[in-house]
């Protein structure tokens, strides 16, 4: 199993006491490791697939509209690849969709971190 820990770098996802935006609120424990979730979501057990999915939208260009959470929330559970608006594209695992962000675990490269994310900020995303 690869080891997973809670990343601060992420922490500015999550608005105090969860915003009423349905973010679950942090992980407990001050970024210590070993910590399960709220809901006992945990990590998937092995790495994301060895390749990169290719994008839908064609030309790479931003899109104008936002991702909706119903459509992404079919990817619980499901290794997802995310091509953000601004930033790299990566592997998550999403275990918590809500009215506006969608949390779970990023692929470092190496291993699962828990982390968070605004819908608005994800311009395309890929389910296998």
């Amino acid at each position: 199993m690869y080891p997973y820990q809670y990343d601060p770098r992420f922490q500015n996802l999550f608005p105090p006491g969860g915003g009423g935006q349905g973010f679950p609120p942090p992980p407990p424990g001050g970024g210590g490791q070993g910590f399960p979730p709220q809901g006992g979501a945990q990590p998937p057990s092995s790495p994301p697939p060895a390749f990169t999915p290719t994008p839908k939208l064609g030309s790479g260009g931003p899109s104008l509209y936002a991702v909706d959470p119903g459509a992404i929330s079919g990817c619980l559970y499901r290794y997802t690849y995310i091509w953000p608006r601004n930033g790299r594209p990566y592997w998550f695992y999403p275990t918590f969709v809500g009215r506006r962000s969608v949390a779970g675990y990023r692929w470092t490269g190496s291993f699962w971190v828990y982390a968070g994310v605004d819908v608005n900020q994800i311009r395309e995303f890929q389910c296998v």
